[in-house]
């Protein structure tokens, strides 16, 4: 049994214990500030190398930083389409409102399973069920045997009933 280390004054650590380890605080690097530097920024394009600023300095910093400084025009539109092509699956993926038509996501996709079932926006619960049933039995693979069109018609008419159906 080892004896207790907690038997000075006050009763949480010993004599000449805190009981606090030393914590390291990364400076602000701005010259001639002492905060706590807690905001990343890049050093310079396409660089994992960072400056670490307080808040203050982060905001001064990221006012002025210019993405594209030292390129020329082409580079600077080259970059931007490789940027917009990497980028693409994760704006498609989002529910964003697409600014040109107004219509989100989910809306299109509506949409377009109700052109899959031939009916128009106003179809309620009873005719999309009835459409559905209508376009399963034209198109069931038992009933098109060998015919590969009536298969994929198929799947795609459950897709569209699988998103309208509530």
């Amino acid at each position: 049994m080892t004896r207790s280390k907690s038997w000075g004054f006050p009763r949480w650590g010993g004599y000449g214990n805190t009981g606090q380890d030393a914590v390291s605080v990364r400076m602000c690097d701005w010259d001639g500030c002492n905060e706590a530097g807690d905001c990343p920024a890049p050093k310079f394009r396409d660089s994992s190398d960072r400056f670490w600023f307080c808040q203050e300095h982060a905001g001064a910093y990221n006012r002025n930083w210019n993405y594209f400084k030292g390129l020329t025009q082409e580079e600077a539109e080259r970059a931007v389409r490789e940027e917009m092509k990497k980028s693409r699956g994760f704006r498609d993926a989002g529910t964003w409102r697409d600014t040109s038509s107004g219509v989100t996501k989910e809306e299109r996709e509506r949409n377009a399973a109700l052109d899959v079932l031939g009916l128009d926006g106003a179809a309620d619960a009873a005719e999309i069920k009835a459409a559905f049933r209508d376009l399963a039995k034209k198109h069931h693979p038992d009933a098109n045997l060998g015919d590969d069109e009536a298969a994929e018609r198929f799947k795609s008419v459950i897709a569209a009933y699988e998103i309208l159906k509530v």
